[in-house]
């Protein structure tokens, strides 16, 4: 409740989480909200503008693009947060088992996380499509492949650094035991961390399936996906720009609002940085002010 409380504070946040959360239930419901079929060829419809029954216009297939674009929200987010979902969970228990008990788990654990964090993501991602070959299951295959492993070091470190406070030394001493420890004490206040850094890596997921998507090796025609959409019009980006825009408007504002819902729970997290970040802020006016008069 406090943290849900701190972040109705930061209006920017709050913003962002309503247009993350509008976005996913209209990609939930497409069928109801969508106008016509996503892949329904008209082909005397091609390259149509804007119209009533049409409103974001015609693609060169003649298909609706404001229905492309709503159904395109099923792969460029709902399978991201599935594939996001699964990478914290591995990395959640891995880096559970890392940090609490330490010991060989801890450098087993951490030397597989090294092995896994020396590739490039996005060299690791093009490798796991390229063996696999392209297609959504793939990608997902991909994104957790790449991601489990920095979510395993990430959550060990908060971990680590709560396994060590009084009252889960007084439990252990206690002798409650060690998944009693875990899911009562650590777990709670380890959420708002896992939170944070989630939310961080939605924005980089979606813009990685969507640049596979745009080269080709992500979601496969017929079905409809932001990138793809840009790839499908930049022959007629010139002359069509229209076409470009929606889908790049639609990834522009769901990474922005998932970046801005990111720094809204870090700083609700930790109300401390709202205020240094304002005393930043005006220390900075009343030095160009000062330097200003000519002082």
């Amino acid at each position: 409740m406090r943290i849900v409380h701190n972040l109705s504070k930061d209006k920017l946040a709050s913003l962002s989480l309503i247009i993350a959360v509008a976005i996913i239930l209209v990609g939930i419901c497409a069928p109801v909200f969508a106008p016509h079929d996503p892949n329904e060829v008209n082909m005397k419809l091609r390259y149509a503008g804007p119209s009533w029954e049409y409103l974001l216009g015609n693609d060169h297939l003649g298909r609706s693009v404001l229905s492309r674009l709503i159904y395109g929200i099923r792969p460029s987010m709902l399978w991201v947060l599935v594939a996001l979902g699964i990478s914290v969970g591995i990395g959640s228990v891995a880096g559970f088992i890392a940090g609490y008990f330490k010991g060989k788990a801890d450098t087993v654990i951490m030397r597989l996380c090294d092995v896994m964090l020396s590739f490039p993501g996005y060299v690791m991602t093009l490798a796991v499509v390229g063996i696999l070959g392209a297609g959504l299951t793939n990608i997902m295959i991909a994104f957790v492949v790449m991601k489990w492993a920095w979510f395993a070091r990430v959550i060990r470190t908060s971990v680590m650094q709560y396994s060590e406070m009084d009252y889960v030394k007084f439990a252990q001493a206690c002798g409650i035991s060690h998944f009693k420890i875990i899911t009562k004490h650590i777990i709670p206040v380890t959420l708002s961390d896992i939170a944070v850094i989630a939310s961080g890596s939605m924005c980089s997921m979606i813009l990685q399936i969507s640049g596979l998507s745009f080269l080709g090796l992500g979601i496969q025609a017929p079905n409809a996906e932001w990138g793809m959409m840009l790839n499908e019009a930049r022959g007629v980006m010139f002359t069509r720009p229209e076409l470009m825009l929606a889908p790049g408007l639609a990834i522009v504002i769901v990474v922005s609002a998932f970046n801005f819902l990111a720094d809204g729970l870090q700083v609700a997290l930790d109300p401390q940085l709202r205020t240094s970040s304002k005393k930043l802020r005006t220390n900075e006016v009343e030095k160009s002010t000062y330097e200003y008069a000519g002082g």
